[in-house]
């Protein structure tokens, strides 16, 4: 209703069910896509599993309601979110038209490993997230004042423990929170590193694609930084992660004309 403020427990309700819904829906449609790849064999084993992650990621989603937001089981539940949106490019890409290009493949290390710095950076900012560490570090380019300010890492990732708690039960200190948001941080600068290195490869047999790369961490490192800047406004949080996913994304179509051996056609 307009009349209900969205800090009122009812407003934060419907953003809750309004995702389930949404998730409701994408998997009814990612069925009915498994369902025609199989009558018209078109990949149906990649279909497939993209429906069983789905159904993974609804456990997941359920999981981090009745686990209380479990750290991992939150960050588990974005990493399968942008698993599917990377698998769907894959198959959206299996179905359009390429033409040959073997120098592609020469780009096949590069692009794994830009893939493999994304996905881990992707997983360091569900864990920022997940353990509400995103103004640990609020200052800019110092963190607390400091290069490497006190830090405790063994906590900070420890992996099975309630959030804003040790594994032992203790409250998580503001050293293994700083660690969380440290650490994202600074693996930032080796992801944008192997990222742009590998789109920079690219540039002479993919060039559209290198340069959305390029555009897309710039973007990427600005909205990383301005939520610290602006201390973490929720429009901007949620561009950030947004970014991230159209990154990931970048690099998935790398990947694919890499590995394949294909250049979009004209």
């Amino acid at each position: 209703p307009a009349e209900v403020a969205d800090g009122h427990p009812l407003a934060k309700q419907w953003k809750e069910m309004g995702h389930r819904y949404l998730a409701g829906t994408l998997g009814i449609l990612l069925v009915v896509m498994a369902f025609l790849a199989f009558r018209h064999r078109k990949a149906p084993e990649l279909a497939a599993g993209i429906v069983v992650l789905v159904v993974f990621q609804a456990a997941l989603g359920m999981w981090t309601v009745t686990l209380l937001l479990k750290p991992a089981i939150v960050t588990a539940h974005l990493l399968g979110g942008m698993t599917i949106f990377a698998l769907l490019a894959w198959y959206n890409l299996l179905h359009r038209r390429h033409v040959p290009a073997s120098e592609a493949r020469a780009l096949r290390v590069p692009a794994a490993m830009a893939l493999l710095a994304i996905a881990v950076q992707i997983a360091l900012g569900g864990w920022v997230s997940a353990n509400y560490a995103a103004l640990a570090c609020p200052d800019l380019p110092l963190c607390r004042g400091q290069l490497v300010p006190p830090m405790d890492f063994g906590n900070a990732f420890h992996v099975v423990r309630e959030l804003g708690q040790t594994a032992q039960g203790e409250l998580l200190t503001n050293e293994a929170l700083t660690a969380i948001h440290w650490t994202h941080r600074v693996f930032a600068l080796v992801a944008t590193a192997v990222a742009a290195w590998a789109a920079l490869r690219a540039r002479a047999v993919l060039p559209t694609v290198s340069s959305e790369i390029l555009v897309l961490l710039a973007l990427q490192v600005s909205l990383g930084i301005a939520n610290v800047a602006f201390s973490l406004p929720l429009w901007l949080a949620a561009a950030h992660n947004a970014g991230a996913a159209l990154l990931l994304l970048s690099v998935v179509v790398l990947n694919f004309f890499s590995f394949r051996g294909l250049r979009p056609s004209r």
